[in-house]
């Protein structure tokens, strides 16, 4: 390196934030409302259409299973054809699918329109990983993912009570849940356009950075990818088959398991604990989302600060665990919102430090299959969640045998990151 990092870093990271992630932000919030607002939705679908709480808890997974086999080809086509035109497409195609939620009529229907929506969001996340490490330095990386991933929390923060709102709109035929749908899939597709229009797709195209900025940031950007280690380009089966891939799938799908399993189950769990009716179960709903926001940028921070990823990715995974325990033995409302509050939080808080250790030795082409591939196995869990929690309602009523099923999956992720993070870093093609 040539330019003097202390002099330039700090205002191109800065510039950086406030360029690129308000944007980003806004984007993941739209593709997160508009995977979970079926938490809301089965609050009245449950009954108008007799679904069973099986049925639930397995249209929910459905998702994942399309994110699943569609992830991996989507996020290759990211790399091959460029962010903007290709995320453009797929928020336009997931709109579009969300708002066809709305002629769902029984469980057959429900799986396929959940698993086509997953299939057209699978190339998203993925793909704005491989973006942030395209522009941000990998010192500024665990920062950036954890502020684009506090999209997350915020949709359940923003959608809350929209989507509990939304529950009261009836007229022209439609329930309030066909409505809710209908309405919330209109900004991705509106998004969409707004991507093909505005993004820029590399350090190269902007403009909007000095001259002596943008040359100290292409410069680092290509310092830090030239210390990675060579991979063979496009030798995606070494990928698939490193076992490095592999431990970081099992890591993050704790992350998953929990994300998603507690964020779809939690209207419900407060509507019966509480009794208290659709809007202001929305409103109760907002406060672990607004906890984990706090965590998740607080976690990130230090992780920066420090240079430190696997403890800051395990202690989150073991806190989180405990929570989710003590929300499984509550009985008071406040006891087991605020012990779902603790694990959604500090499970989604190891998502900055987590990533910023799985992507510090992947490049090129395989930096795109192994964040796909981490980010599809790993996202089964979005499938193992929902249902465990749907198949323990059936048997017995109560969510604690899947609560407690979600912590020792998170037991397993943090004992895991521990034991990775011990070990030489290699690249992620490397077996």
């Amino acid at each position: 390196m040539h330019t003097a990092p202390n002099r330039f870093e700090p205002a191109v990271v800065s510039r950086l934030m406030w360029r690129l992630m308000p944007f980003l932000f806004l984007l993941y919030i739209v593709a997160y409302l508009d995977r979970i607002n079926m938490s809301f939705a089965v609050l009245q679908m449950r009954g108008q259409l007799s679904l069973s709480e099986r049925v639930i808890g397995r249209a929910g997974g459905m998702f994942f299973v399309g994110y699943f086999f569609f992830q991996v080809p989507s996020t290759l086509v990211v790399e091959k054809f460029g962010v903007r035109r290709w995320i453009s497409a797929l928020m336009i195609l997931w709109g579009v699918t969300s708002c066809l939620m709305i002629f769902v009529r029984g469980p057959l229907s429900f799986y396929t329109m959940r698993f086509l929506l997953g299939a057209a969001e699978a190339g998203f996340f993925p793909g704005m990983i491989l973006y942030m490490k395209r522009w941000f330095p990998a010192s500024a990386r665990a920062l950036a993912v954890a502020w684009f991933m506090t999209a997350n929390p915020l949709a359940g923060v923003v959608g809350s009570p929209i989507s509990g709102a939304l529950l009261g709109l009836h007229g022209a035929g439609l329930s309030g849940w066909q409505w809710m749908f209908l309405i919330e899939g209109l900004p991705a597709i509106l998004l969409g356009v707004a991507v093909f229009l505005t993004l820029s797709e590399n350090p190269h195209d902007a403009d909007w950075l000095k001259p002596d900025e943008r040359a100290w940031l292409l410069e680092k950007l290509e310092g830090e990818r030239q210390a990675e280690p060579a991979v063979a380009q496009g030798d995606f089966w070494n990928v698939l088959l490193s076992p490095r891939i592999w431990l970081l799938s099992i890591v993050y799908f704790g992350v998953s398991t929990t994300m998603y399993g507690t964020t779809l189950w939690l209207p419900s769990v407060i509507h019966v604990i509480s009794g208290l009716g659709y809007f202001w179960t929305s409103m109760v709903n907002v406060l672990p989302f607004l906890a984990t926001v706090v965590v998740m940028v607080l976690v990130g921070m230090r992780s920066d600060r420090t240079g430190e990823r696997r403890w800051h990715t395990a202690i989150p995974a073991f806190t989180a665990a405990a929570g989710l325990v003590v929300a499984g033995y509550g009985h008071s409302t406040i006891v087991v919102v605020a012990g779902i509050g603790v694990g959604l939080a500090f499970a989604e808080g190891m998502c900055g430090p987590f990533w910023a250790m799985a992507t510090s030795k992947m490049a090129g082409l395989s930096a795109a299959a192994g964040i796909a591939v981490v980010n599809s196995l790993a996202n089964l869990g979005g499938y193992f969640g929902p249902d465990i929690i749907g198949i323990f309602r059936t048997a017995n009523g109560g969510f604690r045998g899947g609560l407690l099923a979600i912590a020792a999956v998170l037991i397993v992720s943090g004992t895991v990151a521990l034991l990775l993070g011990a070990q030489p870093e290699r690249s992620a093609a490397s077996s």
